[in-house]
């Protein structure tokens, strides 16, 4: 089946390969699912009303007025959920131990100059922060979407989480929030977020501290 560069779960996903993405997403039960669907809800909302909007011909202007506050909602709700994250740091899985850090970086670093170019990664204790360059073609001249890499590296990282926690059954939640770079400002503010996340959140003073920060050259 042939992917889309929209795609819909529970979250709206614009996936236009070749892109950058700063992309976060939790352990299961991190996040509560009555603060989920309230967000989810809005977001649904707000993007009816632009397509209507696309549909009705409204002005240029118009529409990315309705564009800019669909994306200033998405950012409002990814920080309400990372802010609710560094309040809840004993999940029943926790990424902070030296094995789950290590499986979970292992995926991440899995498609590493294949189909992307990594950025910067911080792996909390129950949520990831991942920033990257997406390839648009891989070496095979097929099409990198996004929603495969996520797949992949939920998948692989899950397997490995719950052989060494001797536990079966999902390990994240089936969602993740992910914004497209829209240039160079972007991609600077989305690695300092990322790399400070651990800050914030009390657990280090220094984000060098943090064994699961990785910022990489670009």
């Amino acid at each position: 089946m042939e992917k889309k560069e929209f795609h819909k779960a529970n979250l709206p996903h614009f996936q236009v390969p070749g892109q950058s993405f700063f992309v976060t997403w939790n352990l299961k039960d991190a996040i509560p699912a009555k603060a989920l669907k309230e967000y989810t809800s809005k977001l649904e909302f707000q993007k009816n009303i632009i397509s209507n909007a696309i549909q009705q011909n409204q002005s240029r202007e118009q529409i990315d007025k309705l564009k800019f506050e669909y994306n200033l909602l998405r950012k409002k709700m990814i920080k309400a959920f990372d802010d609710y994250m560094h309040l809840h740091q004993t999940p029943g899985i926790s990424l902070s131990t030296q094995l789950n850090t290590t499986a979970t970086l292992d995926a991440l670093l899995f498609w590493e100059d294949k189909k992307l170019k990594n950025y910067a990664i911080c792996i909390m204790p129950n949520h990831v922060h991942w920033v990257f360059h997406l390839f648009e073609k891989d070496e095979n001249g097929n099409t990198i979407w996004l929603e495969n890499i996520l797949k992949s590296v939920k998948q692989f990282s899950s397997t490995q989480i719950n052989t060494i926690e001797n536990r079966k059954g999902s390990v994240w939640h089936k969602e993740s929030w992910d914004t497209t770079i829209r240039d160079d400002r972007h991609l600077y503010e989305a690695i300092e977020y990322t790399k400070n996340n651990p800050v914030v959140a009390g657990l280090v003073k220094d984000w060098r501290d943090w064994k699961g920060t990785i910022i990489f050259d670009y």
